[in-house]
C-alpha cells in the first residue's frame, strides 16, 4: 500500500489491462513507405495535422497513430478521409457512376408476404439459441411465405441472395433476427431497397443482444425467447405500409460557430474541399484559447501555428469571418438552415445546409490557494503568456510548484480535464530546460499523461522534477508572503506534512464549457449537466448531433488537447460534407402525422416536441390544427404519447402495430 504496509487479497480471477503496441509487420510497412515512427514506434504526426503521416498523401487513422479508444478512433477514421477529400476535391464526381434505382414495387393491398431470415451471427446467437427450432417454429406464425437461418445475415452474399429471393417468391414483408438493429438495419433496409420493396416494409428484432448474450446460461430460455421475439415481430410488420420520404433541397453553403483551432480548421477544411463557409466568433479575434498557449506536448510552438493558421483562414476566398458577432436567431432543418447575426447592432442573415458548432471552452478562475493575492500564483495558461512574452523573472526563479485538479474532480466538478497532467509536465520541463538547478514539484492526486505523452512523464522524472502526491481531503495549504510563495503538502511517502518555499505557485484549472444554453435551443442539441455538448453516440457518431445536419468538434464537447480538437473538426467536416457533396436528400419516413379531424388544437404537441417539428397550420380550412414539419420531426413519439385527442400517429410505430406486438408478448406470458 502508499503507506508501506505489506496486504495480501485472495481473487478468483485477475483480469490484465494490457497495453497497445504496433505489430513488427506495421513497422515493417511503415519502413518501406517511409514513414516516420514515434519512439514507441506509433505513426509520428504533428498536433496541427494529427492524421498526416510524413509522406504525403499517406494518412493515419486508429491504434496505429498512438494508443487510443473507439470513439477517438472513429473520430481519426473522419479527419483522415476529410484530408484525402482535401487533395481530392477537384477531381469530385468526375468518376461517379449512378447506381441503377429498381423500380419500387406497389404492394398496397396485397396480403402480407413475410420472409423471415434468422442468423447465426457466428455463435454469438447459435452458439446458446437453437436456431433451427426457432426457423421452425417460425414457419408456422401467420402470413409467413419463406423462413431462412444465414450464418451472417449481414455478409454481402447473405445481402445479394436476399434481395433474390425477395423477387423470387415475391416477399411484401420482411423480418430480420439478428443483432441491433442500431448498427445494421441500414444496411437491410438497403437490401429491400435493391430487392424493389419499400425499406419501410421491414422489421428487425434483436435476438444477440436481448437474448444470447444476457442468456447465455439458459440455452433453452434463450430459444423460447427468441421465438417470442420473431413472433412479436412479424405480428408487427404483417400491419406495415410503405411510407415515403420527403425530398429536402441542400444549400452547399456551411457555417461554423466559434473562431478557436477547432473551428479555424473545420472551415479550412471546407474551404479546401470548394465549401462555401462562414466562420462566426464572438470575440474580436481568431485564436480563442490557443492564443494563451506556449507550446504542444511534442514541442510546437503553438503562436507560430496560430498565426499562420489565421492568415490561412483570413485569406481564403471561400471563407467570410464574421467577427465580434452572435447568433440572434436559426430557423429551418438539414440541408436549409437560416440563421440571423448579429454584429455590432447591425443585423444580417446567413442560409446555409449544415452547422458545425465549434464554441470552445475556458479556465476556471481559481478561488481557492490565495490566487489573486499574490502574482506569484498564476494558472496555467497566465504561465505560458509569460514564456510567450519573455519575461525574464521566469528564468532567474529557484523553486516552482504546480497543483493540479484545481476545481477538476471534485463535487462541483466531477469530470477530469485531460490536459492539466501533461501542461504542467510540459510546462516543469520548459523550468528545468530554462534552469536545470530550479528545484521543481508537481503535487498531484493522478498523473493522466494518456498514451505516449507519459514520455514526457518519464523525462521529467529523469530531470528531476518531484513528485508528491495529495489526497482530496488533505489538499496543500498556500500562503503568499513578501517575494515568495509557502506551500504545506502532506507527502504520501513521508507521511508528514512538508513546506516549500518557492517563487512561484502554477494552478492546473480546470476547463470549464461556455454552457450556451441559447445556442443549444437554437439548433436543438443537448447539453450535460456540466455544460458540455453530447454528441449523437459515443462510438457511432462522435462528432454529430442527434440534430440533423448539426456537427460537433473541439473542447465545446469535451476537454481535449490540440490535436485532438484538429481531428475531431476535420472529422466534423467528413460527416458535413456527406450533406453538402448531394443536390437532395431526404427525410425519414418514421416520423408523425397529424389526423386533423381528430385535433382539438390543444398545443400540447408544440409544447413538448424537443425539434419544434410541430406547429399550428395558419390559412386553409384546418387553420389552427396541429401540423407535423417532416424534415424536423425525428420520429421520437413524444408528441404522439402527449396526444390527448389521438390525433397523431407516428408512422412505422402506429398503435395497432404495438399492441399487436403486446398481444404476442402476452401470449408468452
Amino acid at each position: 500500500t502508499e503507506d508501506g504496509e505489506l496486504k495480501v487479497d485472495v481473487f478468483d480471477m485477475v483480469v490484465l489491462s494490457i497495453g497497445l503496441q504496433t505489430p513488427p509487420a506495421l513497422v515493417d510497412l511503415a519502413g518501406k513507405l517511409g514513414i516516420e515512427l514515434t519512439p514507441g514506434k506509433f505513426c509520428k504526426t504533428d498536433s496541427f495535422t494529427p492524421v498526416s503521416t510524413s509522406k504525403e498523401g499517406i494518412f493515419v487513422c486508429g491504434a496505429f497513430q498512438g494508443p487510443k479508444d473507439i470513439p477517438q478512433a472513429v473520430v481519426d477514421s473522419s479527419a483522415a478521409a476529410a484530408a484525402a477529400a482535401e487533395l481530392l476535391s477537384e477531381a469530385r464526381n468526375t468518376k461517379t457512376k449512378t447506381v441503377e434505382i429498381v423500380p419500387e414495387r406497389n404492394v398496397v393491398g396485397e396480403r402480407p408476404k413475410i420472409g423471415v431470415f434468422v442468423c447465426d451471427c457466428g455463435i454469438n446467437i447459435a452458439g446458446v439459441v437453437n436456431v433451427p427450432a426457432v426457423v421452425e417454429y417460425t414457419a408456422t406464425l401467420p402470413y409467413v411465405d419463406f423462413v431462412a437461418e444465414n450464418l451472417f445475415s449481414c455478409s454481402q452474399d447473405n445481402q445479394d441472395n436476399m434481395a433474390k429471393l425477395i423477387k423470387e417468391k415475391g416477399l411484401n414483408r420482411i423480418v430480420v433476427a439478428a443483432c441491433t438493429p442500431k448498427t445494421h438495419e441500414p444496411l437491410f433496409q438497403e437490401t429491400l431497397f435493391n430487392a424493389g420493396l419499400n425499406k419501410y416494409l421491414f422489421e428487425m428484432t434483436n435476438i444477440r443482444n436481448q437474448n444470447s448474450w444476457v442468456h447465455k446460461n439458459n440455452p433453452d430460455l434463450a430459444t423460447q425467447k427468441a421465438k417470442d421475439l420473431v413472433r412479436m415481430a412479424v405480428a408487427k410488420v404483417a400491419l406495415m405500409e410503405p411510407l415515403k420520404e420527403v425530398e429536402l433541397s441542400v444549400n452547399h453553403t456551411a457555417m461554423v460557430i466559434g473562431g478557436g483551432v477547432a473551428g479555424m480548421t473545420a472551415a479550412k477544411t471546407l474551404a479546401n474541399q470548394g465549401y462555401k463557409t462562414h466562420l462566426i466568433e464572438r470575440s474580436e479575434s481568431l485564436g480563442g484559447q490557443a492564443l494563451k498557449i506556449y507550446h504542444t506536448a511534442k514541442g510546437e510552438d503553438v503562436q507560430q501555428n496560430v498565426t499562420q493558421m489565421i492568415e490561412s483562414v483570413t485569406t481564403d476566398p471561400n471563407i467570410a469571418v464574421h467577427l465580434d458577432t452572435t447568433l440572434q436567431n436559426v430557423d429551418g432543418f438539414i440541408g436549409n438552415f437560416v440563421t440571423t447575426l448579429s454584429s455590432k447592432g447591425a443585423a444580417e442573415s446567413i442560409e446555409h445546409g449544415v452547422v458545425i458548432v465549434a464554441t470552445g471552452a475556458a479556465p476556471l478562475k481559481p478561488v481557492e490557494y490565495d490566487y489573486g493575492k499574490s502574482p506569484q500564483i498564476l494558472t496555467s495558461l497566465e504561465l505560458d503568456q509569460k514564456m510567450i512574452q519573455k519575461d525574464p523573472a521566469i528564468d532567474t526563479m529557484n523553486a516552482a510548484v504546480f497543483i493540479q485538479c484545481v476545481g477538476s474532480r471534485e463535487p462541483e466538478r466531477l469530470y477530469c480535464s485531460r490536459v492539466c497532467c501533461t501542461h504542467s509536465i510540459e510546462n516543469a520541463l520548459e523550468l528545468k530546460k530554462r534552469n536545470p538547478d530550479m528545484n521543481v514539484y508537481i503535487l498531484y492526486r493522478d498523473i493522466r499523461t494518456y498514451g505516449e505523452k507519459e514520455y514526457l512523464y518519464k523525462e521529467a522524472r529523469e530531470k528531476g522534477v518531484i513528485f508528491i502526491r495529495y489526497a482530496m481531503d488533505n489538499k496543500p495549504e498556500v500562503k503568499a508572503g513578501d517575494g515568495s510563495v509557502t506551500v504545506t503538502v502532506t507527502d504520501h511517502v513521508l507521511g508528514r506534512p512538508i513546506e516549500l518555499t518557492v517563487d512561484m505557485v502554477c494552478l492546473a484549472t480546470a476547463i470549464v464549457p461556455y454552457a450556451d444554453e441559447q445556442l443549444a435551443n437554437f439548433f436543438k442539441v443537448p447539453m450535460n449537466e456540466d455544460g458540455f455538448f453530447i454528441e449523437k453516440h459515443a462510438k457511432l457518431g462522435p462528432t454529430e448531433f442527434a440534430t440533423d445536419g448539426a456537427f460537433l468538434c473541439g473542447m465545446a464537447h469535451y476537454p481535449k488537447p490540440i490535436d485532438e480538437s484538429v481531428a475531431q473538426a476535420k472529422a466534423a467536416v467528413a460527416r458535413a460534407v456527406t450533406i453538402l457533396s448531394k443536390d437532395k436528400i431526404f427525410s425519414s419516413g418514421t416520423i408523425a402525422e397529424v389526423e386533423v379531424v381528430k385535433c382539438a388544437s390543444c398545443g400540447v404537441c408544440v409544447s413538448v416536441c424537443p425539434y419544434s417539428a410541430p406547429s399550428f397550420t395558419e390559412t386553409g380550412r384546418f387553420a389552427g390544427k396541429a401540423q407535423i414539419n417532416p424534415a424536423l420531426c425525428k420520429g421520437c413519439g413524444l408528441c404522439v404519447a402527449s396526444c390527448r385527442s389521438g390525433a397523431i400517429h407516428l408512422k412505422g410505430f402506429d398503435t395497432d402495430q404495438i399492441f399487436s406486438q403486446i398481444f404476442e408478448l402476452d401470449a408468452a406470458v
